[in-house]
Protein backbone atom coordinates (compact mmCIF):
# COMPACT_ATOMS: atom_id res chain seq x y z
CA UNK A 1 0.00 0.00 0.00
CA UNK A 2 1.63 3.18 -1.05
CA UNK A 3 2.19 6.32 1.99
CA UNK A 4 -0.03 9.28 1.31
CA UNK A 5 0.51 12.43 4.51
CA UNK A 6 -1.42 14.81 2.61
CA UNK A 7 -4.89 15.08 0.89
CA UNK A 8 -7.11 17.96 -0.16
CA UNK A 9 -10.75 17.06 -0.31
CA UNK A 10 -14.14 18.39 -0.34
CA UNK A 11 -17.20 17.80 1.88
CA UNK A 12 -21.09 19.19 1.73
CA UNK A 13 -23.32 18.03 4.35
CA UNK A 14 -26.96 17.57 3.21
CA UNK A 15 -29.75 19.99 2.75
CA UNK A 16 -32.64 20.16 4.92
CA UNK A 17 -36.16 18.76 3.32
CA UNK A 18 -38.86 21.34 2.56
CA UNK A 19 -41.89 21.50 4.66
CA UNK A 20 -44.66 20.58 3.07
CA UNK A 21 -48.00 22.84 2.63
CA UNK A 22 -50.75 20.03 3.55
CA UNK A 23 -54.72 20.12 4.49
CA UNK A 24 -56.83 17.43 6.36
CA UNK A 25 -59.49 16.55 4.43
CA UNK A 26 -61.58 13.52 5.73
CA UNK A 27 -64.99 12.51 5.89
CA UNK A 28 -66.96 13.03 9.29
CA UNK A 29 -64.57 15.16 10.29
CA UNK A 30 -66.06 19.12 11.24
CA UNK A 31 -62.43 20.73 11.31
CA UNK A 32 -59.63 20.01 8.93
CA UNK A 33 -57.43 22.56 8.83
CA UNK A 34 -53.72 22.65 7.83
CA UNK A 35 -51.25 19.60 8.40
CA UNK A 36 -48.09 19.75 6.09
CA UNK A 37 -45.38 18.12 8.12
CA UNK A 38 -41.93 19.70 8.82
CA UNK A 39 -38.53 18.54 6.31
CA UNK A 40 -35.94 16.17 7.34
CA UNK A 41 -32.61 17.46 8.11
CA UNK A 42 -29.52 17.24 6.19
CA UNK A 43 -27.07 14.63 7.14
CA UNK A 44 -23.47 15.80 8.64
CA UNK A 45 -20.18 15.08 7.16
CA UNK A 46 -18.13 13.42 10.08
CA UNK A 47 -14.66 12.63 10.61
CA UNK A 48 -13.62 9.66 12.70
CA UNK A 49 -10.22 8.21 13.40
CA UNK A 50 -10.58 4.07 12.55
CA UNK A 51 -8.11 1.78 14.01
CA UNK A 52 -5.63 -0.05 11.17
CA UNK A 53 -5.24 3.08 8.79
CA UNK A 54 -1.79 4.63 8.69
CA UNK A 55 -2.68 6.57 5.02
CA UNK A 56 -4.09 9.03 3.31
CA UNK A 57 -3.61 7.18 0.31
CA UNK A 58 -8.32 6.63 -0.41
CA UNK A 59 -8.25 10.11 -0.43
CA UNK A 60 -5.88 9.91 -3.87
CA UNK A 61 -9.00 8.20 -5.31
CA UNK A 62 -11.76 10.07 -4.08
CA UNK A 63 -11.80 13.81 -3.35
CA UNK A 64 -15.52 14.82 -3.19
CA UNK A 65 -18.19 13.49 0.01
CA UNK A 66 -21.52 14.51 0.48
CA UNK A 67 -24.06 13.44 2.86
CA UNK A 68 -27.52 12.90 2.14
CA UNK A 69 -30.44 15.21 1.73
CA UNK A 70 -33.31 15.22 4.49
CA UNK A 71 -36.68 13.97 2.34
CA UNK A 72 -39.58 16.46 2.03
CA UNK A 73 -42.13 16.85 4.79
CA UNK A 74 -45.82 15.04 4.02
CA UNK A 75 -49.12 15.15 5.09
CA UNK A 76 -51.59 14.23 8.14
CA UNK A 77 -48.23 15.86 10.11
CA UNK A 78 -46.14 13.36 8.54
CA UNK A 79 -41.93 14.36 8.86
CA UNK A 80 -39.66 14.27 6.00
CA UNK A 81 -36.60 11.21 6.83
CA UNK A 82 -33.75 12.69 7.86
CA UNK A 83 -30.50 12.39 5.68
CA UNK A 84 -27.66 10.18 6.94
CA UNK A 85 -24.84 11.21 8.30
CA UNK A 86 -21.57 10.64 6.41
CA UNK A 87 -19.31 9.09 8.43
CA UNK A 88 -15.28 9.38 6.86
CA UNK A 89 -12.49 7.16 8.21
CA UNK A 90 -9.00 8.37 8.64
CA UNK A 91 -5.99 7.34 10.79
CA UNK A 92 -4.66 8.42 13.71
CA UNK A 93 -2.98 11.56 14.05
CA UNK A 94 -4.97 13.09 10.99
CA UNK A 95 -5.28 17.04 11.05
CA UNK A 96 -7.71 18.75 9.55
CA UNK A 97 -6.98 22.29 7.99
CA UNK A 98 -8.26 25.02 6.57
CA UNK A 99 -8.24 25.76 2.64
CA UNK A 100 -5.61 28.32 3.73
CA UNK A 101 -3.48 25.16 5.40
CA UNK A 102 -2.52 27.06 8.01
CA UNK A 103 -5.91 27.06 10.17
CA UNK A 104 -6.21 24.11 11.93
CA UNK A 105 -9.65 23.09 12.34
CA UNK A 106 -9.04 19.79 14.68
CA UNK A 107 -6.26 17.57 15.26
CA UNK A 108 -7.39 13.65 15.95
CA UNK A 109 -4.73 11.91 17.95
CA UNK A 110 -6.99 9.14 19.35
CA UNK A 111 -8.91 5.85 18.00
CA UNK A 112 -12.04 6.91 18.38
CA UNK A 113 -12.41 10.20 18.31
CA UNK A 114 -13.70 12.71 15.41
CA UNK A 115 -15.62 15.54 14.96
CA UNK A 116 -18.24 16.84 12.62
CA UNK A 117 -16.83 18.99 9.55
CA UNK A 118 -20.24 20.21 8.02
CA UNK A 119 -23.61 20.05 9.54
CA UNK A 120 -26.36 19.01 7.47
CA UNK A 121 -29.38 22.17 6.55
CA UNK A 122 -32.07 22.30 8.88
CA UNK A 123 -35.58 20.71 7.41
CA UNK A 124 -38.36 23.37 7.00
CA UNK A 125 -41.18 23.81 9.07
CA UNK A 126 -44.66 22.45 7.44
CA UNK A 127 -47.32 24.97 7.30
CA UNK A 128 -49.34 23.34 10.42
CA UNK A 129 -46.66 25.38 12.15
CA UNK A 130 -47.99 28.74 11.03
CA UNK A 131 -51.80 28.21 12.14
CA UNK A 132 -52.53 30.72 14.14
CA UNK A 133 -56.10 32.56 15.13
CA UNK A 134 -55.75 35.60 12.54
CA UNK A 135 -54.49 32.67 9.70
CA UNK A 136 -56.42 29.60 9.80
CA UNK A 137 -55.40 28.21 6.76
CA UNK A 138 -52.10 29.24 5.81
CA UNK A 139 -50.81 27.82 2.55
CA UNK A 140 -47.19 28.64 2.48
CA UNK A 141 -43.98 26.72 4.28
CA UNK A 142 -40.47 27.15 4.92
CA UNK A 143 -38.16 25.69 2.42
CA UNK A 144 -35.10 23.90 4.08
CA UNK A 145 -31.72 25.21 4.52
CA UNK A 146 -29.00 24.43 2.28
CA UNK A 147 -26.14 22.71 3.98
CA UNK A 148 -22.35 23.75 4.32
CA UNK A 149 -19.59 22.97 1.95
CA UNK A 150 -15.81 23.20 2.47
CA UNK A 151 -12.69 22.40 0.95
CA UNK A 152 -10.40 21.03 3.90
CA UNK A 153 -6.75 19.81 3.53
CA UNK A 154 -5.68 16.57 5.74
CA UNK A 155 -2.81 16.23 6.96
CA UNK A 156 -1.28 13.22 8.75
CA UNK A 157 1.53 12.96 11.15
CA UNK A 158 2.14 9.55 12.62
CA UNK A 159 1.74 8.04 15.62
CA UNK A 160 4.44 6.26 17.15
CA UNK A 161 6.04 5.75 20.46
CA UNK A 162 10.11 6.08 19.24
CA UNK A 163 11.25 7.59 15.93
CA UNK A 164 14.39 6.47 14.63
CA UNK A 165 16.51 9.08 13.10
CA UNK A 166 19.54 9.27 11.41
CA UNK A 167 21.69 10.14 8.19
CA UNK A 168 20.66 7.96 4.84
CA UNK A 169 22.88 4.48 5.30
CA UNK A 170 23.10 4.90 9.10
CA UNK A 171 20.77 1.44 9.48
CA UNK A 172 17.33 2.73 10.74
CA UNK A 173 15.70 0.29 8.35
CA UNK A 174 18.01 -2.48 9.19
CA UNK A 175 17.39 -1.75 12.73
CA UNK A 176 13.40 -1.89 12.29
CA UNK A 177 13.62 -4.68 9.90
CA UNK A 178 15.62 -6.68 13.07
CA UNK A 179 13.61 -5.79 16.01
CA UNK A 180 9.90 -6.08 14.42
CA UNK A 181 8.26 -7.30 11.48
CA UNK A 182 8.13 -4.69 9.65
CA UNK A 183 10.07 -5.40 5.94
CA UNK A 184 11.20 -1.64 4.81
CA UNK A 185 13.31 -1.80 1.56
CA UNK A 186 17.18 -2.28 2.57
CA UNK A 187 19.99 -1.49 0.38
CA UNK A 188 23.84 -0.47 0.31
CA UNK A 189 22.52 3.11 -1.06
CA UNK A 190 21.56 6.59 0.32
CA UNK A 191 18.04 7.35 0.24
CA UNK A 192 16.72 3.89 0.42
CA UNK A 193 13.86 4.70 2.58
CA UNK A 194 11.38 7.27 0.63
CA UNK A 195 8.59 7.32 3.17
CA UNK A 196 7.86 6.29 6.74
CA UNK A 197 7.64 2.57 7.88
CA UNK A 198 6.16 1.63 11.02
CA UNK A 199 6.78 -1.57 13.07
CA UNK A 200 5.78 -2.69 16.34
CA UNK A 201 7.64 -3.77 19.48
CA UNK A 202 5.49 -6.53 21.86
CA UNK A 203 5.36 -6.14 25.21
CA UNK A 204 3.16 -7.77 28.22
CA UNK A 205 0.99 -4.81 28.31
CA UNK A 206 0.79 -3.26 25.14
CA UNK A 207 2.34 -2.59 22.14
CA UNK A 208 4.74 0.04 21.18
CA UNK A 209 4.95 1.72 17.79
CA UNK A 210 8.60 2.57 15.91
CA UNK A 211 8.96 4.99 13.31
CA UNK A 212 11.69 5.23 10.50
CA UNK A 213 11.89 8.23 8.09
CA UNK A 214 14.00 8.79 5.26
CA UNK A 215 17.37 9.48 6.29
CA UNK A 216 17.97 13.57 7.35
CA UNK A 217 20.70 15.34 5.62
CA UNK A 218 22.22 18.76 6.12
CA UNK A 219 19.55 21.34 5.25
CA UNK A 220 16.16 19.05 6.06
CA UNK A 221 15.21 21.31 7.99
CA UNK A 222 14.79 24.32 5.30
CA UNK A 223 13.92 21.70 2.10
CA UNK A 224 17.08 19.34 1.33
CA UNK A 225 16.35 15.94 0.41
CA UNK A 226 13.56 14.25 2.09
CA UNK A 227 13.56 15.33 5.76
CA UNK A 228 11.71 18.42 5.89
CA UNK A 229 8.69 16.25 4.12
CA UNK A 230 8.31 13.60 6.91
CA UNK A 231 10.37 15.63 9.56
CA UNK A 232 6.50 16.30 10.85
CA UNK A 233 5.85 12.39 11.91
CA UNK A 234 8.40 12.68 14.60
CA UNK A 235 6.22 15.53 16.03
CA UNK A 236 4.18 13.15 17.82
CA UNK A 237 7.01 10.92 19.44
CA UNK A 238 7.84 10.19 23.24
CA UNK A 239 11.74 9.71 22.57
CA UNK A 240 14.14 9.78 19.94
CA UNK A 241 16.32 7.23 18.60
CA UNK A 242 19.84 8.44 16.84
CA UNK A 243 21.57 5.90 14.69
CA UNK A 244 25.24 6.14 13.83
CA UNK A 245 27.28 5.02 11.51
CA UNK A 246 29.92 4.25 13.81
CA UNK A 247 32.34 2.59 10.70
CA UNK A 248 31.53 5.24 8.00
CA UNK A 249 32.97 3.71 4.33
CA UNK A 250 34.76 7.60 4.03
CA UNK A 251 37.59 7.69 6.92
CA UNK A 252 36.97 11.64 6.13
CA UNK A 253 33.35 11.18 7.78
CA UNK A 254 33.65 12.46 11.16
CA UNK A 255 30.71 10.51 13.37
CA UNK A 256 30.93 13.19 15.94
CA UNK A 257 29.93 15.90 13.09
CA UNK A 258 26.73 13.61 12.08
CA UNK A 259 25.41 13.67 15.29
CA UNK A 260 25.59 17.55 15.45
CA UNK A 261 24.27 17.98 12.45
CA UNK A 262 21.05 16.11 13.02
CA UNK A 263 20.72 17.79 15.96
CA UNK A 264 20.96 21.13 14.31
CA UNK A 265 18.10 19.59 11.55
CA UNK A 266 16.36 18.92 14.54
CA UNK A 267 16.43 22.49 15.83
CA UNK A 268 15.72 24.57 13.49
CA UNK A 269 12.69 22.40 13.02
CA UNK A 270 11.29 22.68 16.15
CA UNK A 271 12.94 23.58 19.42
CA UNK A 272 10.37 21.82 21.53
CA UNK A 273 11.58 18.61 19.08
CA UNK A 274 15.05 19.15 20.02
CA UNK A 275 14.58 19.13 23.45
CA UNK A 276 13.03 15.36 23.59
CA UNK A 277 14.49 12.70 25.16
CA UNK A 278 17.13 10.97 22.36
CA UNK A 279 19.33 7.73 22.92
CA UNK A 280 21.97 7.36 20.48
CA UNK A 281 22.56 3.61 19.04
CA UNK A 282 26.25 3.52 17.51
CA UNK A 283 25.72 0.91 14.91
CA UNK A 284 28.07 -1.34 12.67
CA UNK A 285 30.25 -2.02 15.22
CA UNK A 286 30.45 -5.71 13.53
CA UNK A 287 32.74 -4.13 11.22
CA UNK A 288 35.29 -3.05 13.80
CA UNK A 289 37.13 -4.62 16.44
CA UNK A 290 36.27 -4.25 20.06
CA UNK A 291 39.25 -1.85 21.04
CA UNK A 292 38.24 0.20 17.74
CA UNK A 293 34.71 0.35 18.92
CA UNK A 294 35.75 1.10 22.61
CA UNK A 295 38.05 3.78 21.65
CA UNK A 296 35.49 5.43 18.94
CA UNK A 297 32.85 5.45 21.18
CA UNK A 298 34.78 7.10 23.96
CA UNK A 299 36.23 10.17 21.64
CA UNK A 300 32.60 10.60 20.24
CA UNK A 301 31.02 11.05 24.05
CA UNK A 302 34.19 13.31 25.22
CA UNK A 303 33.54 15.30 21.85
CA UNK A 304 29.56 15.30 22.42
CA UNK A 305 29.53 15.30 26.00
CA UNK A 306 26.85 13.42 26.18
CA UNK A 307 24.29 12.38 28.90
CA UNK A 308 21.88 10.11 27.83
CA UNK A 309 21.99 6.34 26.83
CA UNK A 310 24.67 4.79 24.38
CA UNK A 311 24.04 1.53 22.76
CA UNK A 312 26.60 0.03 20.65
CA UNK A 313 24.92 -2.33 18.40
CA UNK A 314 24.87 -4.51 14.95
CA UNK A 315 21.92 -4.14 13.47
CA UNK A 316 22.48 -6.32 10.60
CA UNK A 317 24.03 -9.27 12.89
CA UNK A 318 21.62 -8.30 16.16
CA UNK A 319 24.72 -7.57 18.27
CA UNK A 320 23.53 -5.79 21.00
CA UNK A 321 20.25 -5.01 20.47
CA UNK A 322 18.13 -7.09 22.40
CA UNK A 323 19.66 -4.85 25.20
CA UNK A 324 18.56 -1.77 23.71
CA UNK A 325 15.11 -2.90 22.78
CA UNK A 326 14.19 -3.98 26.57
CA UNK A 327 15.76 -0.92 27.69
CA UNK A 328 13.69 1.28 25.05
CA UNK A 329 10.69 -1.16 25.99
CA UNK A 330 11.14 -0.01 29.59
CA UNK A 331 11.38 3.40 28.82
CA UNK A 332 8.66 3.74 26.76
CA UNK A 333 5.90 2.31 29.18
CA UNK A 334 7.06 4.78 31.70
CA UNK A 335 6.80 7.74 28.97
CA UNK A 336 3.26 6.20 28.58
CA UNK A 337 2.29 5.50 32.57
CA UNK A 338 3.55 8.92 33.20
CA UNK A 339 1.53 10.52 30.29
CA UNK A 340 -1.73 8.63 31.27
CA UNK A 341 -1.38 9.52 34.71
CA UNK A 342 -1.44 13.54 33.60
CA UNK A 343 -4.32 13.38 31.33
CA UNK A 344 -8.19 12.95 32.46
CA UNK A 345 -10.10 11.13 30.78
CA UNK A 346 -13.21 12.09 29.08
CA UNK A 347 -16.41 12.00 30.65
CA UNK A 348 -18.03 11.09 27.55
CA UNK A 349 -16.94 8.99 24.94
CA UNK A 350 -16.69 10.17 21.25
CA UNK A 351 -20.09 8.55 19.63
CA UNK A 352 -20.80 9.80 15.90
CA UNK A 353 -24.31 9.16 16.30
CA UNK A 354 -24.88 11.57 18.45
CA UNK A 355 -23.31 14.20 15.84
Amino acid sequence: MKFLDQAKIYLRSGDGGDGCVGFRREKAVEYGGPDGGDGGRGGNVIVEISHGLNTLIDFRYQQHFKAKSGTNGMGSDRTGAAGANLLIKVPAGTQILAEDQETLIADLAEVGSGTVLATGGIGGKGNAHFKSSTNRAPRFAQPGMPGEEFWFWLRLKLIADAGLVGLPNAGKSTFLARVTRAKPKIAGYPFTTLEPNLGVLKTKKEHLILVDIPGVIEGASEGAGLGIQFLKHLDRTRLLLHLVDIAPMDDAVDPADEVLKIAAELENYSPELAQRERWLALNKVDLLDQDEVESRRRELLDRLSWQGPVYTISAATGDGTGKLVYALMDRLEQLREDEGMEQEPDDEPWDPLKA
